[in-house]
């Protein structure tokens, strides 16, 4: 059972790290009560962040309350989904997250409390302190230092009278695809006792709040080897079909020399700039911290997304049958995994992959009949809660279909 003062059911707005990454005047989360206005227009009662708690909590030795704020270096990430930061917004972390949840309250919301720091978030710091902090952890040690630290992050929200606005604490963002796998070969199985250690030191430390994991991938022909003792079955749910294809056939992910391909340069804007002199600009140390190469930041920002989306479309019926199949299958296995543990189900994240900023073709039509497909499902299984979709947030083009998003917000409040 979950908490009596959190909601029924949780409409969830996908903040990540950008809430604080992207705060400079313009920026869509300069003004958090306007963020949280928009949020509430569209009918969301909860957003979902990366509360950065090692770097706030961690020991580490770094000024917390100066937090110089940067890009990926010159052009690079513009226009690649989460990186079109500005930088050179200076942030007092704790301040800031103490902010975010007064707003919180202000607006009747509540916020997911996750970490991405063993993934993208130390790449957006001026200087690479947090990574290499981060990084000089062994891997034996890095689940427990994480949930020390988000449980001294939930107590520092309990001494500011905030608490009651946190939904639930993850251990962190996609533990199968984030730095912590290092403990093992096997993402899964190899930091299965990691992960439910950690999630149990969360949940003594505060057994009031709903404490849980996430996973990236879910598991789901292989679901014991999920821990048994989150509170939360958190998963997330990408089905690529149709977006893989197009991503293998213009070689989006190959690394040079072989990049680019002449697939993907028939993909490309008119003004796209030689690779080579593109890619110098991004400063080795943030490709690492980021995990995304500069092969792939080159295709997003460059691609016409006229051209981009144009494929998908035309190559999209190949595919549909066996996308919809894929929500199905993970949705049932999800419902049936949170039924056999006693918990609610939460999708944190889905549904197609990830895409250009300025492409649509998930924000269009046929993106938005996928969503509204898998959101049927979720309702149906009953679940807590779920995502309109990962790019349905304030940070993505798609934010500005409003009518859409409060529809479906209020079919999920009301089923």
């Amino acid at each position: 059972m979950t908490p009596s003062h959190l909601p029924d059911r949780l409409t969830i707005t996908l903040w990540d790290f950008t809430w604080y990454t992207q705060t400079t005047d313009g920026e869509p989360f300069h003004n958090l009560d306007a963020a949280f206005d928009e949020a509430v227009e569209r009918g969301y009662n909860t957003v979902r962040i990366c509360a950065m708690p090692y770097l706030l909590f961690g020991d580490h030795g770094i000024d917390t309350t100066r937090l110089r704020l940067a890009g990926m270096g010159g052009s690079v990430g513009a226009r690649t989904r989460w990186y079109d930061v500005r930088g050179g917004a200076l942030v007092d972390g704790r301040r800031r997250l103490r902010e975010l949840f007064e707003a919180a309250r202000r607006h009747d919301c509540y916020v997911i409390l996750s970490s991405w720091e063993y993934q993208q978030s130390p790449a957006f710091l001026e200087t690479r302190e947090w990574y290499d902090a981060l990084a000089g952890i062994p891997p034996e040690e890095r689940h427990r230092t994480v949930a020390l630290a988000m449980s001294d992050l939930v107590q520092y929200l309990k001494d500011c009278d905030l608490a009651d606005r946190i939904a639930y604490a993850e251990l962190h963002n996609e533990v199968d695809l984030s730095r912590l796998r290092d403990v093992g070969d096997d993402p899964y199985w190899g930091q299965r006792g990691h992960v439910a250690e950690a999630v149990d030191l969360m949940r003594r430390r505060h057994p009031d709040i709903v404490s849980t994991f996430c996973y990236g991938i879910t598991p789901y022909l292989d679901m014991d080897a999920v821990p048994d003792n989150g509170q939360v079955g958190h998963f997330h749910v990408y089905v690529y079909g149709v977006l893989a294809a197009i991503e293998e056939w213009a070689g989006v992910r190959v690394p040079p020399p072989e990049f680019p391909r002449g697939a993907l340069r028939s993909l490309l804007r008119d003004d796209a700039p030689d690779f080579d002199a593109y890619a110098k600009a991004a400063e080795p140390w943030r490709l690492e911290a980021t995990g995304v190469s500069a092969s792939m930041f080159y295709s997003y920002d460059w691609v016409d997304p006229v051209k981009w989306d144009r494929w998908l479309y035309e190559k999209y019926g190949d595919y549909r049958v066996a996308m919809r199949q894929a929500i199905d299958d993970r949705l049932d296995v999800i419902a049936r995994w949170a039924a056999r543990h006693d918990v609610p189900a939460v999708i944190g994240e889905g549904w197609i992959g990830y895409t250009p900023l300025l492409a649509e073709f998930e924000d269009g039509p046929v993106g938005q009949g996928i969503a509204e497909h898998a959101v049927e499902r979720c309702i149906e299984h009953g679940f807590w809660g779920t995502v309109l979709g990962s790019n349905s947030a304030p940070h993505h083009p798609g934010w500005r279909n409003l009518e859409w998003q409060r529809r479906w917000n209020q079919r999920i409040l009301t089923a």
